[in-house]
């Protein structure tokens, strides 16, 4: 690898706290927004927009948080250009060793008449004043053009310099609706470049979502151009379509260093890890057919390619598993695998597990093993994380018996365990599934709404663990909760009740006296 010079470094700017977050149903708890921080800070990010502190209590307490265990990465949160923003934002990132705020107001046409109702003038002003106030918080203040790709050329160029004149250290450029194309993005960067007397001052970064499907191409048309900052996400995750993938940007620009010299300096054997851990937080799985990451990216199933891979992997494939962290699935544990050598798998596998957790998820490995044929690297990942994601609920599933067939009814007959008590429910339901989560509701009651229920196969085979997730929302709280087993019925349950634990959590936090 080239050694990584001023002129062609690239930062990354990884926003899947903040805007990844906005995706419908990717909320993440305080806990899992500092898991995703650490590994993130692990991997070299540059920038971790953290949040949008004004948002709500809770967003604000997470860009603290983050701030305050954050030591190498800049933290970043996002303020509006109205001074509640910006001051809530700098109150939020007063523990940060590195802090950032992002500033923003959008500068189209469009927005301009319909959503802010502003004249160009008063969005200038609002320009100057944001980035004037963010300053007394920090010396490191990005400033975004909202809707860049469908704002007036001379009017953008005379945002950009204003903002820069009041201190802003980064210009950000973002696709907001993901509608430009590769050669046209490029092109406004260029064009800033050229224009903007004042330009040398400042970053300018990217940010572009991904409604044509083509954000991870702009973005690197933006490089190209003389960006040096790239926002993006783990798995592309975000609002609409989502963001570019962060995993597509690292890799592109190392795999074609001779087309794209720039480098990001991150340590790219961590990017599957890092989507593992996102996908289990959201309860979002990753297509198979996903770029870098997808179940599928390294598999060759057709007879030519089998053949070509045989003789030399240069054939058909253009980097390697490793170079992002992805070791071949092999079985190496079963039940007769003692605690040492469990415990060197999960180091193996990039987890850090107290003793506690460790004694737990051998227990539950122990059953596995006695269940299963095969017990594959991705087994030990799912029980882990389901244990790691449960550790301290209050209300756990003790025992499960489910009725189902063609013949109804369908039953469940439960024992859940809350506080240490034992609280026994039977229900039936339209489907196994739904007497079970009818049996749930029996003991537990609440208002909750299921809003999506998914499960996939942790591997394949017919005693294969299923992975369940469950999106809940109630009262405008809304929680993931996730549960994996090779009973299907029993994974959902463990999933459900999971996320009932998290809203009790969140119901404690929001109550009259609550921190």
């Amino acid at each position: 690898m080239s050694q990584i010079s001023e002129h062609n470094a690239v930062k990354i700017f990884d926003t899947t706290l903040r805007d990844g977050e906005q995706s419908p149903g990717a909320s993440m708890t305080l806990e899992e927004k500092l898991k995703i921080a650490h590994l993130l800070e692990d991997m070299g990010v540059d920038i971790i927009e953290a949040g949008f502190p004004i948002a709500s209590n809770g967003d604000f307490e997470a860009v603290n948080e983050v701030a305050k265990v954050i030591t190498h990465a800049v933290v970043c949160g996002l303020a509006r250009a109205g001074a509640k923003d910006i001051e809530r934002a700098g109150a939020a990132l007063k523990p940060a060793a590195r802090p950032r705020i992002h500033t923003f107001i959008s500068t189209s046409p469009v927005h301009m008449k319909h959503k802010l109702q502003m004249e160009p003038g008063e969005v200038m002003d609002a320009v100057i004043s944001s980035v004037t106030l963010a300053r007394k918080y920090t010396d490191d203040v990005e400033w975004s053009a909202e809707d860049a790709t469908r704002t007036d050329h001379d009017f953008l160029c005379q945002t950009v310099e204003a903002a820069i004149k009041a201190g802003a250290t980064t210009i950000n450029i973002p696709d907001t609706v993901g509608y430009t194309v590769p050669q046209e993005y490029g092109a406004l960067i260029a064009m800033l470049k050229n224009r903007v007397p004042n330009i040398d001052k400042a970053v300018i970064s990217t940010h572009c979502h991904n409604d044509l499907g083509l954000a991870v191409a702009n973005s690197i048309a933006g490089i190209a151009a003389g960006a040096r900052q790239i926002e993006c996400t783990i798995n592309g995750l975000g609002e609409r379509a989502g963001n570019a993938a962060m995993e597509e940007i690292v890799m592109t620009l190392r795999t074609r260093r001779d087309a794209l010299p720039y480098d990001t300096g991150l340590d790219a054997t961590k990017i599957i890890q890092a989507s593992k851990l996102v996908s289990t937080v959201t309860g979002f799985p990753v297509q198979y057919n996903k770029a870098i990451v997808g179940k599928n990216a390294f598999a060759h199933e057709s007879g030519i390619h089998q053949d070509g891979m045989l003789k030399n992997n240069e054939t058909y494939e253009i980097m390697t598993p490793e170079s992002i962290g992805l070791s071949e699935s092999s079985l190496v544990m079963g039940k007769h695998s003692g605690r040492h050598a469990f415990r060197e798998k999960i180091a193996e596998l990039g987890y850090e597990l107290g003793d506690n957790a460790i004694e737990d998820a051998f227990r539950r490995f122990k059953d596995l093993a006695d269940k299963k044929k095969e017990v594959f690297d991705e087994d030990i990942e799912a029980l882990v994380d389901d244990e790691v994601f449960r550790g301290g609920d209050r209300m756990k599933v003790t025992r499960l018996n489910v009725v189902a067939g063609t013949e109804g009814p369908q039953q469940a007959d439960l024992t859940l365990e809350i506080d240490g008590e034992a609280h026994e429910s039977s229900a039936t339901g339209d489907g196994p599934v739904d007497a079970v989560f009818n049996a749930i509701k029996n003991i537990c009651g609440g208002a909750a709404r299921l809003k999506l229920y998914q499960v996939h196969a942790v591997t394949q085979g017919t005693d294969a663990q299923a992975g369940v997730s469950v999106h809940l929302e109630e009262d405008g709280r809304s929680v993931v909760g996730r549960g994996a087993d090779t009973d299907t019925m029993v994974a959902s349950a463990r999933a459900y009740v999971n996320a009932l634990n998290k809203l009790h959590l969140k119901r404690q936090k929001s109550a009259p006296g609550a921190r």
